[in-house]
């Protein structure tokens, strides 16, 4: 979700001000994700890095983060929304936690769909922290070297627990990854909008998914002939 800043500062207003309506962005995707009928929604809404932004702004974000989880604390529970976390949870102060902990708990049965929020997270710190359970694992005996496959590290994962993404959305018109979700989306599909994401509407969202609509996903494999104007099939070249 990308742009917050920027979209702040080509309106000569603080970055806050940026994070503000990024915030209401995210509950307007939210509810048009569950209108969608999208079974699971991942949001990076902070990174490792992040941490290292001017104290200031991440303790806006923070308040930010905490009033999200207030304010929508019913509609997520009334429309069998459950959050769920991923990344460094314990770097999170308590006064994120106190309202984060309680609303995973309560909305764990919840079965519609399912929020991620990944906070303090990191893709390379994802894998190595599966790394290094596995090598403690082989190390005190659990486990045999041969065991240590992809199924295992994809064990791992926490922010695979809900499958590997279909399709990965970054705005505001980067076009780079990020360090988000970095062993899951191997085969995933990856659309970059150019829009900022406090104007990241409900036909963004609706454009992305048909353009993942609208490919055709080969996971390595020989895709479907293409068929000319003429009937006759023509083998496409899989790269």
């Amino acid at each position: 979700m990308d742009g917050n800043g920027r979209w702040a500062q080509l309106r000569a207003r603080p970055r806050v001000e940026g994070h503000r309506e990024g915030s209401r962005a995210v509950r307007r995707i939210v509810r048009s994700a569950r209108r969608l009928g999208l079974r699971a929604l991942t949001l990076y809404a902070f990174s490792e890095q992040n941490w290292a932004r001017p104290e200031e702004e991440v303790d806006t974000l923070m308040l930010l983060l905490r009033d999200f989880l207030l304010s929508e604390r019913d509609e997520l529970l009334d429309n069998g929304i459950r959050l769920n976390a991923v990344g460094n949870l314990a770097r999170l102060p308590g006064v994120v936690r106190a309202v984060l902990d309680p609303l995973r708990r309560d909305s764990e049965s919840s079965s519609e769909m399912t929020l991620t929020l990944a906070l303090s997270y990191g893709g390379r710190e994802e894998i190595a922290t599966a790394a290094r359970e596995l090598a403690a694992d082989v190390a005190s005996g659990k486990i045999k070297p041969e065991d240590v496959t992809e199924r295992a590290l994809h064990g791992r994962m926490p922010s695979l627990r809900v499958g590997d993404p279909d399709l990965v959305i970054r705005t505001g018109g980067e076009r780079r990854i990020s360090n988000f979700l970095l062993y899951g989306l191997a085969y995933a599909e990856l659309h970059f909008a150019d829009v900022l994401w406090p104007d990241f509407a409900e036909a963004d969202l609706y454009a992305a998914v048909a353009s993942y609509q609208s490919r055709e996903r080969r996971f390595g494999l020989v895709g479907k002939p293409a068929v000319p104007s003429d009937g006759a099939p023509v083998l496409r070249l899989v790269g």
